[in-house]
C-alpha cells in the first residue's frame, strides 16, 4: 500500500531591519539624520519585515549631541512616516540609554513616554545579564501595552555556558517577557552554537526568539543560517552600505543564501534596489563619519571579544595618549581584567570600564591604579557580576574605598528621581513635561541647549576616543552628564572631569 505524503507547512523566518538604528550607529557613527531616513522609511515600510530598528541605543544621544534633534520628535516622525509596521528600539535596562542606575521612577516614565509615542517593541538588556535590572523597564513596558524583549547578552567565558543562557531565557519568560532575543553584540556567535542555543531555548520556552548578531569576524551570515536550521523565529538585518562589517548581515545577501530553503522569506527585491540606492547616497553624504575598518572583517575580535567599535577607537585613544606601541599588550590584558571582574560580558558600558582598566594594568602596572567604574562592578554597584569577583581586587577595592559589597538591587539604593528633576528643569525655565524631564535626566546640557536653540558643535571625527582632552588616562566614572559619560582624568595631582562618547549599544 502506497503511503500518503503529508506536506508540512513550514513558518518562514521573519527578518527585522536595523539599517535606522544599528545599521548606521554600527556603520556612521550614529550620525543619520531624521531627513535622510524619511525617503527610506515608507518604502521600508512596504517591505515584508517584522519590525524596523528606529530607536534607543545611542541615537537618543546622537540627536541631542550632535543633529540638534528632539529624539522623541523623531520617534513621532518615523513612526508617521512608516505607520504599518512595528517599531523597536534598544533599552539599556536601569540604565535607560546612559550608563548608570537610574531611580525606578525615571525609567517607567521613560518607558511611558516612549510607548505613547509609538515604539512597538522594546529591546530589554543589562550589560551583566542581572535580570534585577531589567525587571522595571519590562513591568512598565508590559503595563503600557507593549512588546517587551528580553535580551541575552551573548558572550564567550567559563561561566557563559549554553545551560546558563537557557535558564536565563526561561527568567526572562518568567518575567513576562514576550520574545527573548540573543544579543551578540560582538558578532562572535558560532554556528554550531547558535544552532545549539536556539534549539536548548526553544525546547524550554515557548515565546519567540530572535538572533541579533553584528559580521565584524565574518560568522554573522553562517550563525543567522544554522540558527534558522534550528527554528529561530527570526534575525536582524541592515541595508548595505550600512551591512555587513561591524553592522548586521544585508538583507539581499541573507536572502541570496537562504534561496531555495524552505524558511526563505519574500521580498521585492526591486524595492531593496531602491533602497540601497538611497543610502549608498547617505552613505557619501556621512562619509566623515565612517571608516574602511568598520566594513572588513577583523578576526581580533574571536581572540578578545572586543567589540569592533570599541577595538578602532582604543587604537586612537593609546595614540593621544602616547601608548600606540602598546596597544597589542593592552588589548591582551583584557581578558585579565574581564576575569578578574567576573567575567563581564563586554557591551555599554562594560567595554568601556574593562577597556580602561586594562589601559591603567599596562600603563602604571597590574592593579596598581583601579577606575572608579571598576571598583564599582567590584562592589556590585552595577548589579550582580556573572562569575565571582577575583579576591585580592576586591579586597584591595574595599580597603581603597573603605566600602564593601552591596548585594542589593543597584536602582533599590536610589530615591525617586522624577520630581528633582523637575524642579530642576522649571528653575533653568526649561518645558516640564515627563518627556523633557526624562531626556534631562540622561543628559541635562544638551536637552537644556536644545530649547535655547544652541547647535551643538560637530564632532572632530566618527568616533571620538574617550581620552581626547588629555594625555593622562582616562577612567569612566559611571554616572551620566549631559555629554555621554562621566570620565576623570589627574593631571599633575589634580582631578579633572571631562565626558566622552561612546558608540556601542
Amino acid at each position: 500500500m502506497k503511503n500518503d505524503l503529508i506536506v508540512m507547512k513550514v513558518k518562514k523566518v521573519q527578518f527585522n531591519n536595523t539599517v535606522l538604528r544599528d545599521g548606521h550607529q554600527s556603520m556612521a557613527a550614529t550620525r543619520m539624520t531624521t531627513p535622510q531616513m524619511l525617503p527610506a522609511a515608507p518604502l521600508l515600510d512596504e517591505l515584508a519585515f517584522a519590525g524596523l530598528e528606529t530607536w534607543g541605543g545611542a541615537t537618543i544621544d546622537s540627536c541631542l549631541r550632535y543633529l540638534n534633534e528632539n529624539p522623541f520628535e523623531r520617534l513621532r516622525t518615523l513612526k508617521r512616516a512608516a505607520p504599518h509596521t512595528p517599531q523597536l528600539m534598544l533599552l539599556r535596562g536601569q540604565n535607560i540609554v546612559q550608563y548608570a542606575s537610574f531611580p525606578d521612577d525615571v525609567v517607567e516614565t521613560f518607558v511611558k513616554c516612549t510607548c505613547e509615542n509609538g515604539m512597538d517593541i522594546l529591546r530589554i538588556f543589562d550589560a551583566l545579564n542581572d535580570v534585577r535590572n531589567l525587571q522595571t523597564a519590562i513591568k512598565a513596558t508590559k503595563k503600557y501595552g507593549k512588546h517587551a524583549r528580553g535580551e541575552l547578552c551573548y558572550t564567550i567565558s567559563p561561566v557563559h555556558t549554553v545551560e546558563n543562557f537557557v535558564k536565563l531565557g526561561v527568567e526572562l519568560e518568567k518575567m513576562g517577557c514576550d520574545s527573548i532575543g540573543i544579543k551578540d553584540m560582538s558578532g562572535i556567535i558560532q554556528p554550531q552554537i547558535a544552532y545549539r542555543l536556539v534549539k536548548e531555548l526553544k525546547s524550554q520556552i515557548k515565546i519567540p526568539i530572535t538572533l541579533h548578531t553584528h559580521d565584524t569576524a565574518g560568522l554573522g551570515a553562517a550563525s543567522y543560517l544554522a540558527a534558522i536550521e534550528a527554528g529561530v523565529d527570526c534575525v536582524e538585518v541592515s541595508i548595505v552600505p550600512f551591512a555587513n562589517g561591524t553592522s548586521q548581515p544585508d538583507t539581499q545577501r541573507m536572502l541570496a543564501l537562504l534561496e531555495g530553503h524552505p524558511r526563505c522569506p519574500s521580498f521585492d527585491s526591486a524595492k531593496l534596489a531602491r533602497l540601497r540606492e538611497h543610502f549608498e547616497a547617505v552613505y557619501q553624504q556621512l562619509e566623515k563619519f565612517t571608516s574602511p575598518a568598520n566594513e572588513r572583517v577583523d578576526s581580533d575580535i574571536l581572540i578578545y571579544q572586543v567589540p569592533g567599535g570599541m577595538l578602532s577607537n582604543f587604537r586612537t585613544q593609546l595614540n593621544e595618549q602616547g601608548m600606540a606601541g602598546k596597544f597589542d599588550e593592552v588589548v591582551k590584558e583584557i581578558p585579565v581584567v574581564r576575569e578578574a571582574l567576573g567575567w563581564v560580558p563586554l557591551v555599554t558600558p562594560t567595554s568601556q570600564i574593562v577597556g580602561t582598566q586594562a589601559m591603567m594594568n599596562v600603563k602604571f602596572g597590574r592593579w596598581k591604579m583601579i577606575c572608579q567604574p571598576a571598583q564599582d562592578i567590584a562592589l556590585g554597584k552595577y548589579g550582580r557580576t556573572p562569575g565571582p569577583i577575583n579576591p585580592q581586587v576586591l579586597a584591595q577595592v574595599e580597603k581603597q574605598t573603605g566600602k564593601k559589597s552591596v548585594t542589593e538591587r543597584p536602582a533599590d539604593l536610589l530615591a525617586p528621581g522624577m520630581e528633582g528633576y523637575r524642579k530642576q528643569c522649571a528653575d533653568k525655565g526649561l518645558p516640564t513635561d515627563d518627556e523633557t524631564v526624562v531626556l534631562f535626566a540622561m543628559f541635562p546640557q544638551q536637552v537644556e541647549a536644545l530649547h535655547q536653540g544652541a547647535r551643538p558643535s560637530p564632532p572632530a571625527s566618527a568616533a571620538p576616543p574617550a581620552a581626547a582632552a588629555a594625555k593622562p588616562v582616562v577612567a569612566p566614572a559611571g554616572s551620566p552628564t549631559g555629554s555621554g559619560q562621566r570620565m576623570f582624568v589627574t593631571i599633575n595631582g589634580k582631578r579633572h572631569e571631562v565626558s566622552v562618547e561612546t558608540l556601542e549599544g
